[in-house]
């Protein structure tokens, strides 16, 4: 089985070997930021090769499977066979997908916003599809769901809401989903049943739990205290206040309610502000590099990444990609890893996929 040079398995593991001989050095623990990099390396390191192993021992067993159905020409095996095949492919798959997950914080948990665009009760129903769709994808992949802030439309739906998705790898698959998603249907609120466009922005941030080194002067923030209120205290911790941060020389704004005190919300707003201000650093450093690729834009209407027709016939089709899938209803009810996987591709190699 050669696969172990396709996941570079010799120098993971000698880098996993020479983690551990620094991690016996009596001072390893004097410098708490580098320890702990290293210790999140080892682990991911770690994970990569229990990954590989568990695949071997797959194969192995598919090998065995077949050297029984041969020498004994007993047939019955073969759906067994078949079953094990299908998995095993999936699960190789999977594994060559995660080997695109390089970036610094891809494996990290996610932050996700969304934001109801202008066209009222329609977009924020929209909104709250969205949502729903996210909290679906996170249920099949077994990750958790913690909603940060939250704010009810006025008649219908969600005008924002903020939620963490808590799970291996939850950052560098949702950092796909960051950017404008148009729907089209007839509208359930429109008395006259013509068909209507309403947007949602999706902005998509890591969970960053270490220090990134960004620096903030508490000068250049404002910040609001204020009770959360509204429908949405079914979602959130109405007895806790709110903060909103505002950093006003980007015009970056996060906001945090539902911890349980006013220092947990702002310890919250505050880190997620810095892994704002730590993308965008990253965005600049790469537009002076190379310029700006086509996936990395600012958030605006006219960049939007995906659409979903629901009327006169259903398609979702990714505008990068050019992945499309018809059952419409499907996606919406997480089926998102198609759309998912074409991105790592399609960012690997800078072009769309088939």
């Amino acid at each position: 089985m050669k696969w172990g040079i396709h996941f570079d398995l010799a120098n993971k593991l000698e880098r996993i070997d020479m983690i551990e001989h620094i991690m016996e050095e009596p001072n390893f623990w004097d410098g708490a930021e580098k320890s702990q990099g290293y210790v999140k390396e080892l682990k991911n390191l770690k994970d990569i090769v229990d990954e590989y192993n568990g695949l071997k021992r797959e194969y192995e067993d598919i090998e065995t499977l077949l050297e029984m159905a041969y020498e004994t020409e007993d047939g019955s095996l073969i759906p067994e066979i078949q079953a094990e095949l299908d998995k095993f492919t999936e699960d190789l798959d999977e594994m060559r997908l995660n080997t695109l997950l390089s970036g610094e914080y891809d494996k990290d948990n996610a932050i996700l916003t969304l934001h109801a665009g202008a066209g009222g009760t329609e977009s924020c129903d929209w909104a709250s599809m969205l949502y729903r769709m996210y909290q679906k994808w996170a249920d099949k992949k077994g990750f958790e769901t913690q909603v940060i802030d939250y704010l009810d439309g006025e008649e219908a739906g969600i005008k924002s809401v903020t939620f963490q998705i808590n799970g291996l790898n939850a950052y560098g698959h949702l950092k796909s989903e960051r950017g404008v998603h148009r729907l089209v249907r007839i509208s359930p609120f429109n008395a006259a049943g013509k068909r209507q466009t309403s947007f949602v922005s999706c902005d998509v941030m890591p969970d960053i739990e270490e220090d990134t080194g960004i620096e903030i002067d508490e000068g250049d923030l404002r910040i609001d205290t204020f009770r959360s209120s509204g429908a949405g205290g079914q979602h959130v911790n109405k007895t806790s206040s709110a903060i909103r941060i505002t950093h006003i020389p980007t015009g970056i704004v996060v906001q945090c309610q539902n911890e349980r005190s006013q220092f947990q919300n702002k310890d919250k707003a505050m880190q997620m502000l810095k892994a704002k201000l730590y993308l965008l650093k990253q965005q600049e450093n790469l537009e002076k590099e190379s310029g700006i690729r086509g996936e990395i834009k600012e958030i605006g209407w006219g960049s939007q990444i995906r659409s979903y027709v629901m009327q006169p016939y259903t398609l979702v089709k990714d505008h990068r990609t050019n992945m499309e899938i018809g059952n419409a209803a499907s996606v919406l009810d997480g089926n998102l890893d198609p759309f998912i996987n074409a991105y790592l591709k399609w960012a690997s190699i800078g072009q769309p996929s088939d």
